[in-house]
């Protein structure tokens, strides 16, 4: 399934549904109201949520004429299915618990950060970065937007960085698990942006400490969708491609990645993981801080996040108050 959290458009509620061909279809309408209407609660459900959906979902196929979707109505009357233009999407988990991220987890990114001449970066010793475990930091539920969504320059940064990477969701609850276990745990996919202000991360580096460089309005877009573990296959064979104003900047694969999710699941899970976690993979290289003359982005930019079989992830750079 392609999960999605969304807003009927024209001040409509807040629900959750899926993407199926052509159209998104409510999953709590379609239900009478059996699944919620937030995806956190739907996650909690586990196994049993998933379940329900796919069985709903599954009775749909010979129903979605597009051109009477405006017709189509659940057990309690109410409408289910929406083309895109009469919804406005969230991020899949608008506001999740906590954002595990990993740093430096594409060894080429690594090796491009070791080079910017940043007295304050180079000041974090880059070169001694070890591969004992897996090392990252928290980013601020507050940060995340939507795919779509116009991402102001914060005041405070004159060096706005991207980097594209993918989204493990968290679908159960889970601590100490094991790297065997670990994908059990997985609801599914979704896409990255880590927009980073590379300027105030490197002071922040220098004291041994990373938040605001990382934590600001806007920081975190993700999404489209969730995509779930069973439509997705394997996470290790994706295709990433992120463009600035339609110029790659970014072009790796997932098979790159140091950790793989199990690892990354089994380790973060020393910490209790709960529904709508999220733990991000690192960047691949490419970004602006790598470059020998970086191109930071600037108000009217357009960001496009690709990862192959999890769809597009836009943000639209503007100018900060």
């Amino acid at each position: 399934m392609q999960l999605a959290s969304f807003k009927l458009a024209n001040g409509g509620r807040n629900t959750i549904g899926a993407w199926v061909g052509h159209c998104y279809i409510d999953l709590h309408a379609l239900t009478g109201g059996q699944l919620p209407a937030d995806m956190l609660a739907f996650l909690q459900l586990g196994d049993t949520g998933m379940h329900a959906a796919r069985a709903a979902l599954k009775q749909l196929d010979a129903k979605l004429d597009p051109t009477a979707l405006a017709k189509l109505r659940g057990p309690s009357g109410d409408r289910y299915a929406y083309t895109p233009a009469e919804i406005v999407l969230a991020a899949p988990v608008p506001r999740p618990g906590k954002i595990m991220h990993t740093s430096c987890n594409f060894t080429a990114h690594l090796s491009e950060l070791t080079t910017w001449a940043e007295p304050e970066w180079q000041s974090h010793n880059w070169k001694d970065f070890h591969f004992e475990h897996p090392t990252g930091f928290l980013e601020a539920p507050s940060s995340v937007v939507a795919s779509g969504a116009k991402v102001p320059v914060p005041h405070f940064t004159k060096q706005l960085d991207y980097e594209i990477e993918i989204g493990i969701i968290i679908g159960k609850p889970a601590f100490r698990v094991s790297i065997a276990d670990a994908m059990d745990y997985v609801a599914g996919y979704t896409i990255f942006n880590d927009l980073s202000a590379r300027d105030i991360q490197a002071r922040e580096h220098s004291n041994k400490v990373i938040l605001l460089g990382k934590s600001f309005n806007g920081s975190c877009p993700f999404g489209p969708h969730l995509v779930t573990t069973d439509e997705l296959g394997d996470p290790h064979k994706l295709a990433m491609q992120l463009k600035v104003n339609g110029v790659v900047r970014q072009d790796a694969n997932t098979s790159q990645m140091h950790y793989k999710t199990a690892e990354l699941v089994s380790w973060w899970s020393n910490t209790t993981l709960e529904p709508g976690d999220i733990i991000t993979s690192g960047s691949p290289p490419g970004v602006a801080a790598g470059m020998a003359v970086p191109e930071w982005l600037k108000p009217g930019d357009l960001v496009e996040a690709n990862i192959e079989k999890l769809g597009t992830l836009t943000t639209h750079i503007v100018k900060g108050d």
